[in-house]
């Protein structure tokens, strides 16, 4: 039944409390190679900076080394931030990436900074704006060209190869640009789940048959954690509270360790702030999780669904990929 409906995971790399980069980084491979044994179809990794707890900012060279590590599974960026970036050197990286592991690497482009302003200022040295996205898609996508529409400078590797490239959102700014431009969608549900159900009908709506797609393809990121019982995985999702938490604290750190009481921890304003974000968040045991996202997929007519699944417990978090897809696969 679930055959139509891909799943996939997104990681950010995160830095547990007591943990190194080093071992981050380590857990984000081991993490791959254990999502493509239970059979996902994408293991991505997003582009964040100036940030304790995420690992993932050098988002192309994590992407190949993940590559290295297994075998089959598409491995991609959700997203790299193309206005952090000339187009011509993500052209080459990607391009790189793509031949040394043909027909497995993707690449998801954001507009937003992926960090603070001053970061933002420090790593748009050449003055690119959020605004300036749809250009700069342009002149990428030219670069991946067969025959460079700008003859006088090619990106070598990066032409001809084909690297699928996703417009990524969080709102229905790029659900519309993807739509026009016939490119396939991905959706951050796991912190904007009330602009999921808008900007999909904006991506749908405006969709226009391209080379690249003859219909839409969309996926919806999503927070997803499964345990043996409802009241372990809750307890287990207290990290991604806390995460959320010194978020709107505006105290970004380290992934914190699970806690069995939240309410020590936040005010009941903070809980309904925090709660509001993560209203689309599946946690629960694996049956149930999978269900709800099986409906959850069937009722927006989504293709893929990708899990951002944060736990402290680094085998737990393996266990609830493992518990998710099994669920899943019996469903």
């Amino acid at each position: 039944m679930t055959k139509q409906i891909k799943l996939s995971a997104l990681n950010l790399a995160p830095v547990r409390k007591g943990k190194t980069v080093s071992e981050a980084l380590q857990h984000t491979i081991r993490s791959a190679k254990a999502v493509e044994s239970f059979d996902y179809h994408r293991f991505w990794v997003a582009e964040h900076h100036n940030m304790e707890g995420v690992a993932s900012s050098a988002t192309a060279v994590l992407i190949g080394q993940i590559a290295q590590e297994t075998t089959h599974i598409r491995v991609g960026s959700g997203g790299i931030m193309l206005p952090n970036h000339a187009p011509l050197i993500i052209a080459e990286q990607f391009g790189t990436l793509a031949a040394l592991h043909p027909n497995r690497i993707d690449l998801g482009l954001g507009r937003a900074p992926g960090t603070d302003q001053l970061t933002a200022q420090a790593l748009r040295r050449n003055g690119q704006r959020a605004e300036d996205f749809p250009s700069l898609v342009e002149e990428l996508r030219h670069y991946f060209n067969p025959v460079s529409s700008r003859p006088h400078v090619r990106a070598i590797p990066g032409e001809g190869e084909e690297v699928p490239i996703w417009l990524l959102g969080s709102s229905g700014y790029s659900a519309q640009m993807a739509g026009e431009l016939g490119l396939p969608f991905a959706f951050a549900g796991h912190f904007s789940p009330k602009q999921i159900v808008p900007a999909l009908n904006l991506y749908y709506d405006t969709f226009k048959p391209s080379a690249v797609l003859s219909e839409p393809y969309s996926m919806i990121a999503v927070n997803a954690i499964a345990a043996e019982t409802e009241q372990e995985a809750q307890m287990l999702a207290s990290s991604l509270y806390q995460q959320f938490l010194s978020m709107i604290r505006n105290q970004r750190g380290k992934l914190q360790p699970a806690v069995e009481n939240m309410d020590v921890i936040w005010t009941p304003h903070e809980e309904q702030l925090v709660m509001e974000q993560l209203s689309g968040s599946f946690i629960g045991d694996a049956n149930k999780v999978a269900k709800q996202l099986y409906d959850f997929a069937m009722n927006l007519q989504v293709n893929e669904i990708m899990l951002q699944t944060t736990i402290f417990d680094e085998d737990k978090q393996i266990d609830s990929y493992n518990r998710i897809m099994d669920a899943w696969q019996a469903l």
